[in-house]
C-alpha cells in the first residue's frame, strides 16, 4: 500500500478540480443557451447546477485541510481559463462535443491520479467527476445529428481534436508549474514511462469515446 499523498499535493489537485467546477459551471450555463428547445436547456442546466454542488463538496474539503479555497484555486486559473477561452463553441453540436470529449478525458485522468490519494480524499475525486448520464445524453445527441446530416462528423471530428491539443497543451503548463501535482501524478505511475503508459491508456480511452459517436480520431 503507497503513502498517502502529501497534503500541498492533494490541496493542489482538489484546488484545480475546485476552480474546474466553477468555471464548468459557467461554461454549462451559457452553452445552455446555444440549445434548440427547453428539454434540451434543461438537460445542461442540470449539469451546471451539478458542478456547483460539486465545487461546494471540494471547497469544504479544503477548509477541512486547513487551506483557503479560493488560494487554492488561483493557481490554476491562467490555464484553465486559457484553455476554455479557446475553446468556446460556436453552436449545440460543438458545447455537447466539448462537454463530451474534454470532460470526459479530463475524467479518466483525475481518475487515475485519485487512485494515489488516501480517504476521504480519493471517493471525494471519484464522485466529483462527471455524471456518466450527461455523458450518455451527448453521445446520443452527436449520434443523431451525424446520422441526420454525416457531413457534421467532419467538423466536428476537427473540433474534437483542437479540443484535445488544447488540453494537453495547458496540462503541460500546469504540470511545469506546479511541481507537488507533478510529483503526485509522477509518483502514481511510478517514473516517465509509466507516465506514457497512462498518455497511451488516457488515448485508447479517447478513440475509444470518438468511435462510439461516429467521430474520427
Amino acid at each position: 500500500m503507497s503513502a498517502p499523498a502529501p497534503r500541498t499535493a492533494v490541496v493542489e489537485l482538489l484546488g484545480m478540480l475546485a476552480y474546474g467546477g466553477l468555471l464548468a459551471f459557467d461554461r454549462m450555463a451559457t452553452d445552455a443557451r446555444l440549445a434548440p428547445d427547453l428539454g434540451r436547456r434543461a438537460v445542461l442546466s442540470e449539469m451546471a447546477a451539478g458542478e456547483i454542488t460539486n465545487y461546494r463538496r471540494l471547497a469544504a474539503r479544503l477548509v477541512e485541510l486547513g487551506a483557503d479555497p479560493a488560494e487554492a484555486m488561483e493557481p490554476f486559473v491562467p490555464a484553465l481559463r486559457a484553455y476554455h477561452d479557446s475553446t468556446e463553441p460556436k453552436d449545440w453540436l460543438e458545447a455537447l462535443t466539448k462537454a463530451y470529449v474534454g470532460d470526459s478525458i479530463a475524467d479518466d485522468f483525475f481518475r487515475a491520479v485519485a487512485e494515489q490519494l488516501g480517504e476521504p480524499d480519493r471517493r471525494l475525486v471519484v464522485d466529483v467527476l462527471h455524471d456518466s448520464r450527461y455523458e450518455e445524453f451527448a453521445c446520443r445527441e452527436i449520434r443523431d445529428a451525424i446520422a441526420a446530416d454525416p457531413k457534421v462528423a467532419n467538423r466536428l471530428s476537427m473540433w474534437a481534436r483542437r479540443l484535445v491539443g488544447e488540453a494537453l497543451s495547458q496540462s503541460q503548463r500546469v504540470a511545469g508549474e506546479r511541481v507537488a501535482l507533478a510529483t503526485l501524478i509522477l509518483t502514481g505511475t511510478g517514473d516517465q514511462a509509466g507516465f506514457h503508459a497512462l498518455v497511451k491508456r488516457l488515448t485508447s480511452a479517447h478513440t475509444e469515446r470518438m468511435a462510439a459517436v461516429g467521430l474520427n480520431n
